[in-house]
């Protein structure tokens, strides 16, 4: 190529990049300023990539800012999950901050060993399906879990890594509403997700199998199913996997066509009401043994008040109950849905707590929390307020690399965590990513100890709704319990539950014994 060519090419295009823009008529940057107007175009699509790196402070972006981002990934890294020079959050001026208060003299002491957790499994405080005599009733070995985020939302490798993941710490993988895929069956157990469009146990003409959902959860390991009514993200609407986004596999697994997008109900065809719902629930867990739970975000409480009161006066019952806080999100939603509809995490479990404590239900329910509670300070306040679990989704898509991007719901996130393509996830190291979701799971449990036993209780579960303060800046400090308009007693477990969840954490050497299922499958 003579050195005319090479100057020539270029310039040629340039030419025709700029003819292509004075002629065009959709973009009026682009009509009055050829060529360089393009720079417009790619600073706005990288500019979520650009704050986070380069203009916002480090307690500054949201949904998660770069210390909190920073923790999960030195956790899931094995490397220094230490800060230095104190806090820069604004506590002198923020409102609603959380503190947890630290006791001086207690019978336990925090861990010192910041990598190596000699008590690396923080099983549950109660025993899902018990109260309701389930016949495959099990307890949880670990309060941390991973919530649902379906394959499609997710690649493939991202799933068989979290799956690989969860296996390793001995934490429960839910499935999301899109199916069970080859991806969740590297040795995790799992929550199987039911969502209105019923797939991975639906006929062909889209409506619920009870045929189907049984030889599906025969033929994986399935420890309890849940029943999404609504999601944080998209509160009162149905899933939404853009076309972009569904591949051959998913389109099998799900049943759907590829030429558009999927979206779900809002919501269930096999049930209006409480009380149907409540019936259909009952037939599920007696068809196949398990544990059946729901999963809602927060808005009125009327169908909150009719399940307690169904729950008091029947014999039918939900034997779990999961939370998500309006500021939970993992996929494609409308702004106004992800921004404005359902209430946070903090406002809206403590109301649906407080209905079944005045009915005395609570021992007999698990509570999930989900809303931001991969961090254990957060997750502090949720098991102050009542969660016997927390699901996590951001957080765990975080170890296995996403950046937050932000580029979940167009199929071009480019870790090849939220993305179909194939060019971008064959990024993803499945061994590499599995060891590193590991290492943050067992690291936010070593740290969740250390709060706990802070405050003088050797399990989360423990922690008290006196254990936290709300700050109003400098100027006063609420406790938890005034804030949450608790009565003495209520966000712990029943004494006996205590009693045992106690009994369970005491170390090999002084006659405890490790957590195990009430029955294996």
């Amino acid at each position: 190529m003579t050195w005319k060519t090479a100057i020539g090419l270029p310039a040629a295009g340039l030419v025709a990049l700029a003819t292509h823009d004075l002629l065009q008529r959709k973009h009026a940057i682009l009509r009055t300023f050829p060529v360089i107007g393009h720079a417009r175009y790619l600073l706005e699509k990288i500019g979520p990539e650009l704050r986070q790196y380069i203009v916002t402070d480090n307690d500054e972006e949201r949904p998660f800012s770069r210390d909190q981002r920073r923790f999960i990934y030195a956790s899931s890294k094995l490397e220094n999950p230490y800060f230095g020079f104190g806090s820069d959050n604004d506590i002198e001026h923020a409102e609603g901050y959380a503190v947890v208060k630290h006791r001086t003299f207690a019978d336990v002491s925090p861990s010192t060993l910041p990598h190596s957790g000699e008590r690396d499994v923080v099983p549950c405080a109660k025993v899902m399906g018990a109260a309701r005599g389930r016949r495959h009733a099990f307890r949880p070995q670990s309060v941390i879990n991973v919530s649902a985020m379906s394959f499609g939302s997710l690649s493939g490798p991202a799933v068989e890594a979290l799956n690989r993941g969860c296996a390793v710490a001995g934490v429960l993988h839910n499935t999301g509403e899109g199916g069970i895929a080859r991806h969740h069956r590297h040795g995790a157990d799992l929550i199987f997700q039911i969502g209105t469009a019923y797939f991975g146990c639906r006929d062909e003409d889209g409506a619920f199998s009870l045929d189907k959902l049984k030889a599906l959860v025969a033929s994986a390991p399935v420890r309890a199913i849940e029943v999404k009514l609504s999601q944080g993200a998209k509160p009162g609407l149905g899933g939404m996997l853009p076309q972009a986004k569904i591949s051959d596999e998913i389109a099998d697994i799900r049943g759907i066509r590829k030429d558009r997008d999927c979206a779900s109900p809002s919501r269930h065809a096999e049930f209006d009401d409480v009380d149907s719902m409540l019936d259909w629930i009952e037939m599920l867990a007696t068809e196949t043994g398990l544990p059946v739970g729901i999963k809602s975000a927060v808005g009125d409480l009327a169908f909150w008040e009719e399940l307690a009161e169904q729950m008091a006066t029947t014999q039918r019952g939900v034997d779990f109950i999961a939370i998500d806080g309006g500021e939970g999100g993992t996929g494609a939603a409308p702004l106004s849905f992800a921004d404005s509809v359902s209430l946070p995490f903090r406002l809206g479990f403590p109301r649906v707590y407080r209905i079944f404590a005045q009915r005395g239900l609570t021992d007999q329910i698990v509570f999930i929390g989900a809303g931001k509670l991969g961090l254990p300070d957060n997750a502090a306040v949720a098991f102050a307020l009542g969660a016997d679990l927390v699901y996590v989704a951001r957080e765990a898509m975080f170890a296995i690399g996403c950046i937050q991007a932000q580029r979940c719901h167009d199929d071009h996130c480019p870790t090849g965590v939220a993305t179909q393509n194939p060019w971008l996830t064959r990024g993803i190291d499945v061994p590499l990513k599995s060891e590193r979701t590991a290492n943050y799971l067992r690291a936010w449990r070593r740290e969740m100890l250390k709060l706990a036993e802070a405050c003088g209780v050797v399990h989360p579960a423990l922690l008290d709704p006196d254990d936290v303060e709300i700050l109003l800046g400098n100027r006063a400090a609420t406790p938890l319990r005034e804030v949450a308009g608790y009565e003495p007693g209520w966000a712990l477990p029943s004494p006996e539950q205590q009693e045992e969840v106690r009994r369970l954490m005491l170390p090999a050497s002084r006659g405890g014994s490790a957590p195990r299922s009430v029955t294996a499958r």
